[in-house]
């Protein structure tokens, strides 16, 4: 007899765990809400995974997240809303017809990859959802990251013209919220006031990485492991010397710092 295929026995496990007679206590009690956010935590692994260049940890991630997935197409099933077959089914039938210049006719096909084409089908979709979708910015996700979600927006807009033309204007445009959050500051702006001119700021970082054609979450998750990086040579350099950070002062850290920085260069 042929052994099942691993997807089926992942789907076996999955429905097993879930079996109120004899099943996973901690799964059983888990619904779409809980399990949301340890989906976003195993999509954020894998992105480390491919980061590091660790094709062994990748497919480890790859498979926490997949399971991620069966996981919320088990509870589904479980109500009746769908089930994994179904969710396999949808993906394939967007990518498929996303594609026509891959999958359509001969007509299609010859026409290649046309963005217009792209826009053209998804505002078909979402119009084919109904709910009144009246905005192209309307299906951009709340729960994305805050600097990926404004890099999406932005380049929703930039689809219909709604763009600087010209990163140089990103810059001058950046320099002009940078002022007018120093000037907030000045005055003794309120926590309101201070948040907003911030989220401004922020906003035209995420423009200004998207013009340089830069991801702002990878540039940051960047910046903050070389953060960790140097910061911890500083424990190392103090815990030599038998001290401590909360024992040192600015000055003294900021001297490792730059020895650390110096470091990496060599």
């Amino acid at each position: 007899m042929l052994s099942a295929r691993p997807i089926d026995r992942l789907l076996g496990i999955m429905a097993r765990l879930r079996d109120p007679n004899g099943g996973c206590p901690w799964d059983l009690e888990q619904d779409f809400a809980s399990i949301a956010r340890y989906t976003i935590e195993e999509a954020y692994e894998v992105a480390e995974a491919i980061e590091r260049a660790d094709m062994g940890e990748l497919k480890d991630e790859l498979g926490d997240l997949l399971l991620q997935v069966v996981f919320h197409a088990q509870m589904a099933a479980e109500q009746g809303s769908f089930g994994f077959d179904d969710v396999a089914q949808a993906i394939s039938d967007k990518m498929v017809r996303r594609h026509p210049h891959v999958f359509g006719d001969e007509t299609q096909r010859a026409a290649g990859a046309v963005k217009e084409r792209w826009e053209e089908i998804k505002a078909e979709e979402r119009a084919a959802k109904g709910g009144g979708a009246t905005s192209i910015l309307d299906d951009v996700p709340l729960a994305l990251p805050a600097l990926s979600r404004a890099v999406k927006l932005q380049n929703r807009a930039a689809r219909v013209g709604f763009d600087w033309p010209e990163t140089r204007m990103v810059i001058e445009k950046l320099n002009e919220e940078m002022l007018e959050l120093s000037e907030e500051i000045a005055k003794g702006g309120d926590a309101d006031r201070l948040e907003d001119e911030m989220g401004d700021l922020l906003f035209v970082y995420a423009n200004l990485a998207r013009h340089l054609k830069i991801d702002p979450e990878a540039a940051l998750r960047r910046a903050n492991a070389k953060f960790r990086r140097r910061f911890g040579r500083i424990e190392e350099k103090l815990a030599a010397a038998g001290r401590r950070p909360e024992d040192s002062t600015l000055e003294e850290m900021d001297a490792l710092w730059d020895e650390a920085k110096g470091e990496e260069r060599r």
